[in-house]
């Protein structure tokens, strides 16, 4: 593809030659002659140089340097739309396997592909253009929208509803069982049937086995533009807002609820029975023990606002000698409190 007809697909100013045939896209450090490469932080422009790269998104022209440019108000985001030029992933067949179940009342819309030991159950709606893969299971009453994608081993459990351009990968579960137990007077424990559904609405993507739990009465949902990471526990009854992203091994306990446009990075917990408002960005490994005001940083276990958090995680390794120090000023007080009582005394 010539680099003219790239900058024309992605709306970028083109600043070289645009005759330059481009066979794919490579980050910086490991692009070809042939290839494009992107520059999305203008302080690493100097590595630029040493690239092998044809050409570069940038978000403006370099001066000096001989490399074709695309200059692009978001790099980062271009590029990720030239990769989608260059790679696509392989489509399935349309049509159901012979190998794969479909149950007489289940409804599939037009341009469907269900690869090999895939179960579709009875009175499950698919929309139009779902793919799903080998081994991926839909219960019995789901209700699926248009431009699914299932990876093998996804399932979406009875009654779930799931919106349009919805992605799962290998081993995603929606709508298990949410953790509910009622304590008997002898000690064991009683199954709380879990009634409520899991919905997932448009535009969402769940990555590798994450299980997003049914609701024990109402419902569990992610809203529209949701990306949630692998291993990830999202819990009964709760609700992840529109345009979170949630990174791996986060859990997230019954009844939490993320407002739109929060951040949670990699291994965070939240106790459940709480919100976590609008805009709020939790560092990796914090506890979230109660509600997080609006378009706040916090970190650590239990976690405060991030800007103390890193005072306090500057002093911890001091906390030693200052513990010492505070030994010695004692002591020293302790002498001086004597003193003056002997000098009082006589």
């Amino acid at each position: 593809m010539k680099l003219l007809d790239i900058a024309g697909q992605l709306g970028c100013r083109l600043e070289g030659d645009g005759e330059l045939e481009i066979s794919g896209v490579a980050g910086m450090e490991h692009a070809g002659p042939g290839q494009l490469t992107f520059l999305a932080n203008p302080k690493y422009a100097p590595k630029v140089k040493h690239t092998k790269a044809s050409a570069v998104l940038v978000s403006e022209a370099l001066s000096g340097q001989p490399i074709a440019c695309l200059v692009s108000d978001n790099p980062y985001l271009d590029f990720a739309r030239a990769l989608a030029l260059f790679y696509q992933p392989p489509t399935p067949a349309v049509g159901i396997h012979p190998l794969a179940w479909v149950a007489p009342t289940a409804v599939i819309g037009e341009n469907c592909s269900i690869g090999p030991f895939a179960a579709v159950g009875e009175r499950a709606r698919l929309g139009r253009n779902a793919v799903l893969h080998s081994h991926v299971v839909i219960y019995e009453g789901a209700h699926i929208g248009d431009d699914f994608l299932a990876h093998s081993h996804a399932v979406v459990r009875e009654f779930c509803r799931v919106g349009h351009r919805v992605i799962l990968q290998n081993g995603v579960v929606v709508g298990g069982d949410g953790f509910g137990f009622a304590k008997r007077a002898d000690g064991t424990h009683f199954k709380i049937v879990q009634s409520g559904v899991t919905v997932i609405e448009d535009d969402v993507e769940v990555q590798s086995l994450t299980s997003v739990d049914r609701a024990t009465v109402g419902e569990t949902r992610i809203k529209r533009g949701a990306k949630i990471d692998s291993l990830v526990q999202v819990g009964h009854a709760c609700v992840v807002g529109e345009d979170n992203i949630i990174c791996a091994q986060t859990g997230l306990a019954g009844s939490t609820v993320l407002e739109r446009d929060v951040l949670l990075a990699g291994q965070v917990g939240s106790s459940g029975h709480l919100t976590v408002h609008e805009g709020a960005i939790v560092y990796a490994q914090s506890g979230i023990g109660g509600d997080v005001e609006p378009r706040t940083r916090i970190s650590g276990s239990p976690a405060f606002p991030a800007n103390e958090w890193l005072r306090a995680i500057t002093a911890f390794p001091k906390l030693p000698d200052l513990l010492k120090t505070i030994r010695e000023l004692k002591k020293k007080v302790d002498e001086l409190e004597q003193n003056a009582k002997r000098n009082t005394t006589t």
